[in-house]
């Protein structure tokens, strides 16, 4: 619980205020808004859900739930600006001019029936091969020499139109039906871009909000290896180079002859290397590399085949610039592996992937920002801020949220404390926590429940010698 706002939150809203006010002329948060902000912030930071009763709780009361609501739904914030504003404040704290771009989407499993959750849909369970109802989302990382920050998101849903193509085609195929008494896909549809689409929204989003980055590389996996992908993320990016990954089975052309990967790189074994991961600890990988023609591509690509020393079977990944050195090429896509220990933090412990119930379009895009824009916050905690500036390891944000929720615990004695009268301020507080946190009637116990006679009728045993004698 809290009764007053940390001062590394008031301290962030103070900078995403005034870099609004840079970027819009004036126009910055008002101060309900950022009363409000603080406040949910707060919430999510305590609570670790995006719910209004919760916040109210944690809260006091500070809040009522009502009021919650009507400012999330009326207020006139215009949300996508205020986070590429917060991407900036990070930005310019530290100093960030240049890094990688890491490209990913997650899945969000939502319940069995979502009326007015928005872009909820069917998903493919990886885990289990079946399916799930919930919603996805496509998320743009930026990784720097300090820090690695969210600076964009969407939320991705398929075209209904392509599902039941899909469907019906693969039913044809199982019956031996001719191609050409197939339907045809049909034609793409704008209104439901591919994930790969909007990605390169993201890519183009942020570099019109931040040109002054300079992109070392774009990275992504196996789902985002198509040639438009490749080609276009490298244009919006000034020519930087593009790595993803490629199917084993996928044709490339060399000396004439067009075979798969596999047959490929089984033909030219790979060699011992050693490559330094994310900076970090020295491995030996098995790595073989070409500029092979990818037949997919229509053009020449830089392939790699590797494997580290303790797996049998190569991975492939794939450049679009050809003059990179095949071992740097390697430690870059390792970065990669940082957005999988971003998801992670953010569902664990940054409110929207634990609870989150805002229903319609505007509930789930703005709670999904409100969840990021924690992540910037404690990426500027003070003591964050010290750790990096003196060139350590940054603290993880599980570690960075249970110290805030000892920071808000102290400030409440604080509060008690600095107090006129503390005792009465302290038997003040005490009343509005029993009237905040109420006990509630348990149907596990069964203490004022009629349960019934538990016991044998005596009228009734003769019956039950009777019918033990029929039997």
């Amino acid at each position: 619980m809290f009764v007053s706002v940390l001062p590394f939150i008031t301290s962030y809203l103070d900078d995403v205020d005034r870099a609004l006010k840079a970027h819009a002329k004036g126009r910055g948060l008002t101060g309900s808004q950022r009363r409000w902000l603080s406040f949910c912030l707060m919430g999510v930071l305590l609570s670790n859900t995006v719910s209004w009763a919760s916040f109210e709780r944690c809260g006091l009361r500070g809040y009522r739930l009502s009021a919650l609501s009507w400012m999330f739904r009326r207020t006139k914030l215009v949300w996508e600006v205020m986070f590429q504003a917060s991407v900036g404040v990070v930005l310019e704290r530290y100093g960030l001019g240049e890094g990688v771009l890491v490209v990913d989407d997650s899945d969000r499993r939502r319940a069995k029936r979502t009326r007015r959750i928005d872009r909820a849909h069917k998903i493919y369970d990886k885990k289990t091969g079946g399916y799930f109802n919930g919603q996805s989302m496509v998320f743009l990382l930026l990784v720097t020499d300090k820090v690695t920050l969210p600076v964009n998101v969407c939320f991705a849903y398929p075209d209904p139109a392509q599902q039941a193509w899909r469907k019906e085609e693969e039913r044809l195929k199982k019956l031996k039906t001719p191609k050409a008494e197939r339907p045809e896909q049909p034609a793409f549809d704008p209104a439901y871009p591919t994930k790969w689409h909007q990605a390169l929204d993201l890519i183009r989003c942020f570099r019109s909000a931040h040109p002054q980055i300079r992109i070392r590389a774009v990275l992504a996996d196996a789902w985002y290896a198509n040639a438009a992908f490749m080609d276009q993320a490298r244009a919006l990016c000034q020519n930087t180079q593009v790595i993803s990954q490629l199917r084993s089975n996928q044709k490339v052309r060399f000396r004439g002859k067009e075979r798969s990967l596999t047959e490929m790189f089984t033909a030219y074994p790979g060699v011992t290397q050693r490559i330094r991961v994310r900076g970090g600890q020295e491995v030996e990988i098995v790595v073989s590399s070409a500029r092979l023609y990818v037949c997919a591509h229509h053009q020449k690509r830089f392939v790699i085949a590797m494997r580290y020393s303790h797996e049998t079977a190569y991975r492939f990944l794939v450049a679009t610039d050809l003059s990179w050195r095949t071992l740097d090429i390697i430690q870059v896509f390792t970065l990669r592996w940082l957005v999988e220990v971003f998801l992670q933090d953010w569902k664990l412990y940054e409110g929207w992937a634990q609870q989150a119930k805002q229903p319609d379009e505007e509930g789930s895009s703005r709670s999904l920002i409100l969840s990021l824009l924690l992540d910037h916050a404690l990426i500027l905690h003070p003591q964050q801020t010290a750790r990096l500036k003196h060139q350590q390891s940054a603290y993880t944000v599980g570690s960075l949220r249970r110290y805030s929720q000892g920071e808000a615990l102290v400030e409440s004695f604080r509060g008690v404390l600095a107090a006129d009268n503390p005792q009465a301020q302290f038997e003040k507080l005490a009343e509005i926590i029993k009237t905040v946190f109420p006990l509630a009637p348990s149907c596990k116990h069964m203490s004022g429940h009629d349960l019934g006679r538990q016991e044998p009728t005596p009228s009734l045993r003769y019956r039950a010698v009777e019918v033990c004698a029929w039997d």
